[in-house]
């Protein structure tokens, strides 16, 4: 035999191949999922109850005194942000799952720097996977000024095991007082106001009040783990009076924690009483979810979601999702495809009265996978404020039948299925 002679060697590539093997498995097998079936309607969504066992169990308890603005696409967001930064007088955290190039992506490295340059500690921290379409020369202008540009999770030896596990929050926090979070990415695809195919449709939110510190707080979890660099005192964490009426609470989901997101909005849509309403540009909903949306359904809820339509960054992720609708559509579930650009909001409503938003997904990658942050707002009149935009994209919506459905042509049944199989990874 040719490789008789080299048994040391044949060993080595033998063991390689183990090893290799083994972390392919580590980062493709999907993660054990806590639920093993749709949580029951023990508590409604107006129960007090409802309110102090979500606190309980999930993040932080619901944390009184803030106020958040809502900022609708580009044009809106990205001043906001940009005011803010250029406002730091000690420092900026800024951890984001996309920053690619462009316009947006020079004004916010020159902002950046020049804040640097003007004394303020500014921490940057990018996934690795989602920034790598940015230019190198956007990262060398921010570190020459000073900006301490961190990629997390990079490939190497000690991260294999987690190569598949990528921040996707979206976070900038100003001087430990002023927080952003949202699904907006650092990219001109999400500049303008969603009136062409060009101008990406998307919500961000400005909030103030006690609860930046959480939002802080997720920001130094992953700067620890990437840098060893531990953030506090009253620089990065100051006293913060309340500043509003609302009360919010933030949920994260780190490694080996990402139940906490899946069981968190598990939660939520079983104490819808009258209405869910979930806006999210990648909707591949696992079977627990599918059964928890059923479940309501059987119970009179009144569920409507909206996705992208034609205009859509991920095929495949649209195809994946397409064929786990049909069950949904027939219990009566409305779904529908926006049509104007890209939708990428990122919205869960109960019952007009409870609202999640932040950089989950619903989908496998977000709650199986990914880091992310959203923050839960108990509050009437911020619910009916994001009804409001919900209803406005609706009008400019179509509806997805179930005779549509049905009628798709055999390749587009084959070719949904095949992205299906794909659900955990896409």
């Amino acid at each position: 035999m040719k490789f008789a002679k080299y048994p040391f060697a044949i060993a080595v590539l033998s063991a390689a191949a183990g090893v290799v093997g083994c972390l392919i498995v580590a980062n493709l097998v999907p993660e054990r999922r806590d639920l093993q079936q749709p949580l029951p309607h023990h508590l409604a969504s107006s129960d007090d109850q409802f309110r102090t066992s979500m606190g309980a169990l999930f993040g932080s308890n619901a944390i009184p005194g803030n106020k958040v603005e809502t900022l609708v696409n580009g044009n809106e967001i990205f001043p906001s942000m940009l005011r803010a930064i250029r406002s730091a007088k000690n420092t900026i955290t800024f951890e984001t799952y996309i920053y690619w190039r462009g316009d947006i992506a020079d004004q916010f490295a020159d902002v950046l720097s020049q804040k640097a340059r003007d004394g303020v500690s500014v921490k940057v921290l990018l996934d690795w996977v989602g920034s790598i379409p940015m230019e190198e020369r956007l990262i060398e202008r921010m570190q020459t000024a000073g900006v301490e540009v961190v990629k997390f999770r990079p490939v190497k030896w000690s991260t294999l095991d987690r190569i598949n596990n990528r921040t996707h929050r979206k976070l900038l926090i100003v001087d430990g007082r002023i927080g952003f979070t949202g699904g907006v990415g650092i990219g001109d695809e999400w500049n303008g106001d969603a009136r062409t195919a060009a101008e990406w449709r998307d919500n961000h939110y400005r909030l103030e009040g006690p609860a930046v510190s959480e939002l802080q707080a997720a920001f130094a979890e992953h700067w620890i783990e990437a840098t060893g660099e531990l953030l506090m005192g009253d620089r990065f964490f100051p006293s913060i009076r309340p500043d509003g009426q609302l009360d919010a609470q933030v949920v994260v989901s780190s490694t080996h924690q990402r139940n906490v997101m899946h069981l968190m909005l598990m939660t939520a849509l079983a104490a819808a009483q009258k209405s869910i309403r979930i806006g999210t540009p990648y909707f591949v909903p696992d079977v627990i979810t599918r059964q928890q949306l059923l479940e309501a359904r059987k119970r009179g809820v009144d569920i409507e979601i909206i996705v992208p339509g034609q205009r859509t960054d991920a095929r495949l992720v649209q195809k994946a999702s397409r064929h786990f609708w049909g069950e949904l559509l027939e219990a009566g579930i409305k779904i529908h495809e926006f049509e104007p650009t890209m939708y990428h909001c990122k919205l869960v409503i109960v019952d007009d009265v409870w609202t999640s938003v932040g950089s989950t997904n619903i989908d496998e990658r977000a709650l199986r996978l990914n880091d992310e942050a959203n923050i839960n707002f108990y509050d009437r009149e911020f619910a009916r404020h994001q009804i409001e935009i919900f209803l406005s994209d609706l009008k400019r919506s179509t509806p997805y039948t179930i005779t549509k459905w049905r009628q798709r042509s055999a390749s587009e049944r084959l070719s949904d299925w095949l992205a299906g199989l794909l659900r955990t990874q896409i």
